[in-house]
Parts: C-alpha cells; structure tokens; sequence
C-alpha cells in the first residue's frame, strides 16, 4: 500500500540532491496557470455575470446573485447542531488566544539625538478569505483565516467558498454558520480561481481586495500565481502533507492512524513516514491495512494517497539522519515521537508546524490547538511561514530627523549618493544647507 525508500548505509548527500530522493505529489501549477488564465479574464471582463455562468458550469447550481444574503448565514448558524457550535466555539476561543499574543507594537528607535525611525505596523485595508468546499467541508478555514485577520484589525473581510447543489446555490451551512460565529458577514457563493479573480478584479457586488489568502486546489494555487503583483497572497498552497519522525519507541498504532488522517485530504494527500527502526516500519505497515478498511473515503483518497509516489516509507540510520531528511522535505505537519520528542523539536529549522510527541497529533493541530492550520507545502516551509497576525501586516518606518541631526550625517549620505552616480540624491542633502554640506562633528 506504501512504498518504502531505503536511506540507510551511503552517507546522506546534502542540499537539493537529498531533498530529489524524497517523495513529492505532482503539483504544476504553471500548467494549471494557462487553463486559469481566460476564467480570471471572462471575470474580470463581466464580473458577476461570469461568476454566475462558472457555478453552473463547474458546480452545476444557476445563481440569481453570488452573495449570499445575511438571512442564509444568520440560518445556518440557528439550525447547526449544538456539539458543533460548542467544538467551532473552542476552536475559535483557542486560536484567537494564540493569534492575539502575535500582535505587534509600535516601536521607536532613537539613532541619534533628534533622529528618530518608528516602525508602526498597519493591517492591509481589505482581504478575501477562501474556505475550500470540493471533497470536504472545512469551516476550520474560516477560523484559521478569519481570526488572524480580525486580530491584526482588517477592517474589511470578504470569504468566498463554492456554491453547492444540495444547498440550493449556498456554500456549505457549517461554512456559513461559523461566519456567522465570527461575524462575517459579507460572504459569496464562488469557487476555485472564479473566486480569486472576484477578489483581485473585483465585481458589480464585490469590491476588490488587495490581499487573498485561503487553501484551495491547484485552481485556486494557479489563479494565486496569476494575481502576482496585483494581490498579496499567503501561499500557493499544494496538497497537504504529513512526515513523521518516529524511532522504536512510537506506537504503530499511532503512526498509522495519522498518516491515513491525512490521506483522507485528498489523493494527492502526502503521507511520510521517516525512521530508523525496520521494527516500527514493518508494524506501521501491518497496522495501516485494518485501519484504512474501517475509514470511509477508502478508494477516492486514502488508498490513491498512500499508494502514490508522494507517500513512503523512508528508512534511515539514526535519529540524527532523520532529522536531515525531514528538514529537507521541510513538511507542512512535521510529528516527532520519538524518545526525545521535545528536544528534536527544537532542533527543526524546516516545517510548517512540529507536533511534539504521542499526544500532540496533527489533528489536533487542524481543530483545535490554537495554532493555525493554514501552512506552507511542497517544501516551501523553507522559506515561509504559515498563516498568522503578522501576514495580514506592513511594517511602515516613519523617519523624524531635525536639522541638526540631518547636519551630522549629510557628508555621508552626499558621499554614498556620489559613490553610487546618483549626483541628485546627494544635491537634495545639499540644497538644505545652502549647497555646502557641514563638516563631520
């Protein structure tokens, strides 16, 4: 059912070649941005017409209006069933306790009397936020997009997910009820790329946003690319991702229960597990058969997901060399159980978020531990960070020098500017003291 990738006995290579050895999902977002391309164009060409024609056309609904009227979402939240109000309630409790220590303060340095850089930190104007609704239902990606937004004071929230034929044209009623939760209010019945277009363009009903963040497929992770430039975005995110990091000392139980919770994603879903003990890999196999016949989405995801070439096995000398290859894959959901969980953690410079021993698993982390769940894939945890206050942030510097404090400092920068053949940056320096820079002090 999963394969197995034998890294024991030659010395690991580094870099790139190490990472080429590992397994990854086919994911070519750049093939996927030339099929984008004319539905953000018919987008923003006709806007809410286009939008309507796309969710007959891709969702099989016909639409009146994309926005969803306040009477829906006010509904949906009056007939969700209770125990899943009481577990959105929790989630939003816990994350908006971790969110809210992420914000920042406005900070002045003082770099020489009279000379002055504050850097305040200013929410973007205005984010459309994307909630997936294909093979699953997640009104955790409301949450996890709604309340760092809040947190970092966006004064304007838009989310848009799919329109969906059993709701009558509405996104999913546990979509709608945890807007409601948090007080969301301006949502729209639009999917995949025709949602990022009616974001980046804006539409008749609509107004644009400068910023869209949200998970999605490789439509949405391609209409993202296409948007470079005109909006900011939090990733292009690909499909989801596990690795563990286990030794002999992990209960195959464990392991194998969430390696299929994340195959259940989605058949592109990665599910990898790294060890040094033969023992554990031949039990965790053993484990996976029982377990994956009493899931439900069998042969659509969890068998297509395990049974891929993104999903393996990879056995290796030590703790030590498991630690190289995870930071090389550098996963979205990185677990560790292993004997000294903790301090291998710490240890981790690559994922986009570590889940420290038996207790800590990714599920938990998608629900319910007040982290964000919202994070970087296909290896790009080496250069980014999941979802948080700070991405919907700018850091702007405000420079206060007085005459005196600019007199100090003119040589320098009329030098720099000379050095640099830019004769007019050092004559705006010059221009303030009568063309005749005063001496070093």
């Amino acid at each position: 059912m999963i394969s197995r990738i034998d890294l024991r006995g030659d010395a690991l290579p580094e870099g790139p070649a190490l990472r080429d050895l590992l397994p990854r999902a086919d994911f070519d977002v750049a093939a996927a941005l030339e099929k984008v391309r004319p539905i953000c164009e018919d987008v923003h060409h006709r806007g809410d017409a286009a939008l309507i024609d796309f969710a007959e056309r891709f969702d099989g609904v016909k639409l009146d209006r994309v926005r969803v009227p306040a009477a829906a979402i006010r509904r949906a939240l009056e007939e969700l069933d209770p125990a899943v109000r009481a577990a959105l309630e929790e989630s939003v409790r816990r994350a908006r306790l971790v969110h809210r220590e992420q914000r920042r303060t406005t900070h002045t340095t003082q770099v020489v009397p009279g000379g002055t850089v504050t850097e305040k930190w200013v929410p973007v104007d205005r984010v459309g936020l994307y909630a997936p609704g294909g093979r699953a239902v997640y009104p955790s990606s409301v949450i996890m997009n709604v309340v760092p937004a809040q947190e970092a004071g966006v004064p304007s929230l838009a989310l848009a997910s799919p329109a969906q034929a059993d709701f009558g044209g509405l996104p999913h009623p546990t979509i709608l009820a945890a807007c409601a939760l948090l007080g969301v209010d301006e949502v729209y019945a639009a999917g995949g790329a025709t949602a990022v277009a009616m974001f980046a363009y804006g539409t008749e009903s609509c107004p644009p946003a400068p910023m869209v963040t949200g998970p999605g497929n490789i439509w949405v992770a391609a209409a993202k690319r296409y948007f470079t430039g005109r909006i900011g975005i939090d990733a292009e995110a690909g499909p989801t991702e596990i690795a563990i990091l286990a030794d002999s000392t992990a209960d195959p139980v464990h392991v194998a229960s969430d390696l299929i919770s994340q195959a259940e994603h989605d058949p592109l879903a990665a599910a990898v597990l790294v060890t040094d003990s033969a023992e554990l890999a031949d039990a965790v196999e053993k484990e996976l058969e029982p377990q994956v016949r009493a899931s439900r989405h069998i042969d659509d995801r969890i068998v297509p997901a395990l049974s891929g070439r993104q999903s393996a096995i990879v056995l290796v000398d030590g703790v030590e060399e498991g630690l190289r290859v995870v930071d090389a894959y550098g996963a979205e959901h990185l677990e560790i159980q292993t004997a000294d969980a903790a301090a291998l953690a710490d240890r981790v410079r690559n994922a986009g978020a570590v889940f420290v021993g038996p207790w800590s698993p990714v599920s938990l982390g998608d629900y319910a531990a007040g982290s964000n769940h919202v994070l970087p894939t296909g290896g790009c945890a080496c250069h980014s960070s999941g979802l948080s206050v700070q991405s919907f942030l700018r850091g702007i510097h405000i420079v206060d020098y007085t005459e005196d404090a600019l007199a100090e400092v003119a040589h320098h920068v009329v030098t720099l500017a000379e050095a640099e053949d830019l004769p007019a940056h050092g004559a705006a320096i010059k221009a303030r003291f009568g063309w005749k820079v005063p001496e070093d002090k």
